[in-house]
């Protein structure tokens, strides 16, 4: 069990809940900054207004509907899902994501011992119609990586596409925006929303199964949905906000623990450019999170955030997002667990 401490913001007195270790957590709200030396008083964790999962509303078997035969093995307890969009011959053409997954699918097999058949590959190339990333084979590959994971098993899930968002009604978003990710049928079949994403792969996730989620897409910061962002200046200095809902709804895990890193905050566009590895386009956020692991940066999911943040910014006016003016992006890292996950040792 993870020992929580939450404080009343020191300006708009909202309960935050503090990681235990950091000094100090930013409001959502107000961006006020409340330190530990500020708490004048301390209200008791809102547990008992965390919605629980109902095991009658567990997603089916992603492979109800899929071709005969069984899916990918999972050996090691490690297991991927890699989805590279490129929206070929579409006016929201992509030139990096394929590259992007082949990339990554290497990264896994040769740096962290993910045997192939345990990586679950959608992009346009492949032949399987069950394998293309359209929302419903997104959505059944979602199910899978998650389906039947046991205690110690290692989870990955990679995207390389659009991602958007829009208005959210229901008032669990502090910006007023769900975030979403496209799937390559998403003008015609609809995008796939975080709260979809985290009500699939977040809260079911049992005790003791890690998570970890790369996400390379415009405004894809709180994509996951995950409680707690950790807000970086230039300089390296952080502090944990806390993404809460305001209505109680647990968005965290079942015990589990889910990691990510996404390519820009929400509001901001990521970049799909050659100009980082100057041979051929890639996603920012996919090419610099793997450099941070070649060059031996991926001591800890904080050096790992810098690196990326660091190469990025060093790029300069070639590396514009796709929104008008050439956004800059920075890479955000987000967390299910009230814990400093900025310092832990990096480990897939």
């Amino acid at each position: 069990m993870y020992t929580t401490m939450v404080v009343n913001c020191s300006n708009c007195h909202t309960p935050l809940q503090l990681p235990p270790g950091a000094g100090s957590i930013r409001c959502v709200i107000c961006q006020a900054v409340t330190h530990i030396a500020d708490h004048s008083r301390n209200v008791p964790p809102p547990s008992s207004s965390f919605t629980p999962i109902s095991s009658n509303h567990a997603p089916p078997s992603p492979y109800n509907h899929a071709p005969p035969g069984p899916p990918p093995n999972q050996h090691g307890r490690k297991k991927a899902v890699i989805v590279g969009i490129s929206y070929k011959y579409s006016r929201h053409e992509l030139k990096g994501c394929i590259n992007d997954a082949k990339c990554m699918r290497h990264l896994l097999m040769t740096k962290f011992q993910f045997p192939q058949d345990s990586i679950l590959m959608l992009t346009e190339e492949e032949t399987d119609p069950y394998r293309t990333p359209t929302k419903q084979n997104m959505r059944m590959a979602l199910y899978w990586l998650v389906q039947a994971c046991q205690p110690g098993d290692s989870l990955l899930f990679h995207y390389s596409g659009h991602g958007s968002r829009q208005r959210n009604y229901n008032g669990d978003e502090v910006d007023g925006y769900d975030e979403t990710l496209c799937p390559l049928d998403f003008e015609t079949q609809g995008m796939i929303v975080d709260d979809e994403i985290n009500a699939t792969i977040v809260r079911p996730l049992p005790h003791g199964v890690r998570l970890h989620a790369m996400v390379d897409a415009c405004h894809s910061g709180t994509v996951l949905d995950l409680p707690f962002l950790c807000r970086m200046n230039r300089s390296g200095q952080y502090v944990w906000e806390d993404h809460r809902p305001r209505s109680g709804l647990w968005k965290g895990t079942n015990g589990g623990e889910v990691i990510s890193f996404s390519g820009c905050d929400d509001d901001q566009t990521s970049a799909d450019t050659s100009a980082l590895s100057k041979i051929t386009s890639t996603g920012a956020m996919t090419f610099c999170f793997i450099q941070a692991i070649e060059r031996g940066h991926g001591t800890t999911y904080g050096s790992i955030l810098n690196s990326m943040r660091t190469t990025i910014r060093n790029t300069g006016s070639g590396l514009g997002g796709s929104g008008v003016g050439g956004l800059r992006q920075e890479p955000q890292l987000t967390s299910c667990q009230p814990f400093d996950v900025y310092t832990r040792p990096f480990s897939l």
